[in-house]
């Protein structure tokens, strides 16, 4: 436990964390505002010093994680060529999944506040799946131009496919569900080949 007056360095980085670990051993039911902070090791109340309540917790958790993800598919722009682009693909999409993901995604969506909280955020310009597909488009684009996919490869309804699969399959998947990542690769096998 952190003592009382004594800064905690990554204070949302750290609740965040915290409560990707119990969503991912306990389920969805099992977080809350004193069981993330127990997890954290850290003040009863520093959680809500730092959100202005529970709601906005999960959705910051969530919008952070879609912000995290859409770093990692803008970083797509980098492997153009290398590897392969189903493993490229893969990694952007794992993230989504990586973490408790589906089930979070699914608490926020489960909490009205939360809910409106992420798509405020989202229609403010918060980085989301929009900004995920747009990334991956434009490298299956540059990858087409390499002859590494198909040339009748669409890249917008390609990412639009992978991106929106990705997203019913958070909505839809709990802890005890089945991992979604097998489905999602044979998805890309289906959209780019075997060999890309």
């Amino acid at each position: 436990m952190s003592p009382r007056g004594v800064a905690t360095p990554d204070v949302r980085e750290r609740l965040f964390a915290a409560a990707e670990r119990i969503v991912e051993r306990d389920g969805p039911g099992a977080l809350t505002s004193r069981s993330v902070t127990t997890e954290a090791g850290c003040a009863k109340g520093l959680l809500h010093t730092h959100f202005a309540g529970f709601d906005e917790f999960v959705a910051e958790l969530c919008l952070d994680r879609f912000a995290r993800t859409a770093v990692k598919a803008e970083a797509l722009a980098g492997a153009v060529g290398q590897g392969t682009v189903a493993g490229n693909l893969d990694a952007v999409v794992s993230a989504l999944f990586d973490s408790g993901g589906p089930a979070v995604s699914g608490l926020a969506m489960a909490r009205p506040a939360a809910s409106l909280r992420v798509r405020e955020a989202l229609e403010g310009g918060a980085p989301g799946f929009a900004a995920i597909e747009g990334a991956v488009a434009a490298y299956l684009e540059a990858e087409r131009g390499l002859g590494r996919v198909p040339a009748s490869l669409d890249p917008a309804t390609a990412a639009l496919a992978l991106v929106g699969t990705s997203h019913h399959l958070l909505m839809t998947t709990w802890p005890d569900s089945p991992d979604p990542r097998p489905a999602v690769r044979r998805l890309v096998t289906a959209l780019v080949g075997a060999g890309a």
